[in-house]
């Protein structure tokens, strides 16, 4: 089953930058999530501009492509994030709002999957993390359909299905995977302390759900695979685009030659 990801024998380098990506992320999250569970809607706002000025750092440092792909992400992630909580009210943030550090908290996870997807760490014990990443989220699923959780998590158990199909089917199995340890940081550091509860009962599928539901990284991933699937019809149209305004400028210049000669 694990055929999917890299041999562990095959030499990869270590990035540091990547790790720093992931510490940093991980640790903004925390901090973020803990000020905001008792914060004033002022202070939450704060939290937005420093979010923002985070991911835009950043992406300072990476290529075009993992931009394109972080912004798709985030613009994604934005409209689910309104519809799944004001509108449907799947789960409820504190002020019955999307928060404003939410939108560039979005680019920071995707971007940290992405760098812990290709960091030597997961790439040369792809397989091991694999292992070891179903074992903890089927346990997690079956512990919330067992009758022993205190609130079922019917949901979760389906999540955890729809995961296991971006991770065994999908193109990017490493980012995914890396996705899953940086979205149960957050979402247990968030459940944990109030910043925001998911409903009992699912509001489309009528199921019960947990607080935060067990499968609930494959949310993440659909994410991630919009950013990637999306970054290069992105960057082609930007392309044409471009050539074409080169173009009717160099013909418009040529036409204006002629006639002055």
């Amino acid at each position: 089953m694990l055929r999917h990801f890299p041999q562990a024998n095959v030499a990869y380098t270590h990035r540091k930058r990547d790790y720093f990506i992931a510490a940093f992320t991980f640790f903004c999250v925390a901090v973020c999530l803990l000020s905001d569970a008792s914060a004033s809607l002022e202070k939450q706002n704060a939290l937005g501009v420093c979010a923002w000025v985070f991911v835009i750092g950043l992406l300072l440092g990476e290529n075009r492509e993992i931009r394109v792909q972080v912004v798709i992400a985030v613009i994604f992630a934005t409209i689910g994030e309104h519809f799944a909580s004001p509108f449907m009210g799947g789960y409820i943030y504190r002020f019955e709002n999307v928060p404003t550090y939410v939108p560039p908290g979005h680019g920071m996870v995707y971007l940290t999957a992405v760098a812990l997807g290709r960091s030597g760490l997961f790439l040369r014990y792809a397989r091991e993390i694999a292992g070891l990443v179903v074992l903890v989220c089927g346990a997690w699923s079956v512990w919330g359909i067992s009758g022993y959780a205190k609130q079922g998590d019917s949901v979760g158990a389906l999540l955890f299905c729809v995961f296991l199909g971006y991770l065994f089917k999908g193109r990017s199995p490493m980012v995914y995977l890396a996705a899953f340890f940086i979205t149960t940081w957050l979402e247990l550091i968030g459940t944990a302390v109030g910043t925001w509860t998911w409903a009992a009962i699912d509001p489309v599928l009528g199921l019960p759900q947990g607080n935060p539901p067990s499968g609930v990284a494959a949310w993440y991933c659909l994410v991630d695979a919009v950013a990637m699937g999306g970054a290069a019809p992105v960057l082609k149209a930007a392309k044409n685009t471009r050539d074409w305004f080169i173009s009717g400028k160099l013909r418009k210049n040529a036409y204006q030659g002629v006639e002055n000669e």
